[in-house]
């Protein structure tokens, strides 16, 4: 019977030490499979960190698409307003012109039937004539701002000079010859009048009307003493001192 037990609780031992064996195998088994399960998990957490760095470039390209697109929308607003701006100018330039041509196209028409109406010769003989032949012997010279002769002139210095041949005291300046003598109308001017051109008392510049729609001036120091016609600058007004 001890037999007996004794094998009874041999077997017991045999069977609980294999039991215990097999117990203390499994975390060794477990052990092993730790490095692949450890290794899917890096490879799940580098691709979902892929994933979220591509999402971050994503969201910034298009920011930065978005920002781009507002501040080209916003010069190109700019420009548009320029744009409008120049283009307004330009046409209010250009309807200024156009209004400018016609008043010379005006003026030009009155002054080309005022001269038809008004267009006499220089006289051959008297204080206009000598006047007149004065005034011719003298183109050619330089025009000099102050200058009263006898090679060089400004155009209120020839225009004194001129009547001076004949006994007439005129004012030196061009402001002081407009109010000189008696105003004459653009449509009644005759030979050795003294055109002028602004304000009367305010004048800029004088000259002598020649007849045949023509005057004689010291123009400036491109020109010097010429002859010009009036068509292409018409005076502002005109006084007789003969």
């Amino acid at each position: 019977m001890r037999a007996g037990v004794a094998g009874g609780v041999l077997s017991t031992l045999a069977v609980a030490g294999a039991a215990g064996t097999a117990v203390a195998a499994e975390p060794v088994t477990q052990t092993i499979e730790l490095p692949a399960l450890t290794a899917d998990l890096s490879a799940q957490v580098a691709a979902s960190a892929d994933v979220t760095q591509q999402a971050a470039a994503d969201y910034e390209l298009r920011a930065e698409r978005d920002a781009a697109a507002a501040k080209a929308a916003k010069q190109a607003k700019a420009d548009l307003a320029v744009a409008k701006e120049k283009a307004k100018a330009k046409a209010e330039a250009a309807r200024k012109a156009a209004a400018e041509r016609a008043s010379r196209t005006a003026d030009r028409a009155t002054l080309t039937a005022t001269t038809a109406s008004s267009n006499v010769a220089a006289p051959s003989s008297g204080s206009v004539a000598t006047v007149i032949s004065f005034l011719k012997a003298q183109v050619g010279d330089a025009y000099v701002m102050g200058a009263t002769g006898p090679n060089a002139w400004d155009c209120s210095g020839l225009v004194q000079a001129a009547f001076k041949q004949v006994g007439v005291d005129l004012p030196r300046v061009s402001q002081d010859q407009s109010m000189a003598g008696t105003p004459v109308a653009l449509s009644d001017i005759q030979v050795g009048d003294i055109l002028y051109w602004g304000g009367k008392g305010s004048a800029y510049h004088t000259g002598v009307y020649i007849g045949g729609g023509q005057y004689l001036d010291a123009a400036n120091p491109s020109k010097g003493v010429v002859i010009q016609d009036l068509s292409g600058y018409p005076a502002s007004g005109a006084v007789r001192v003969l």
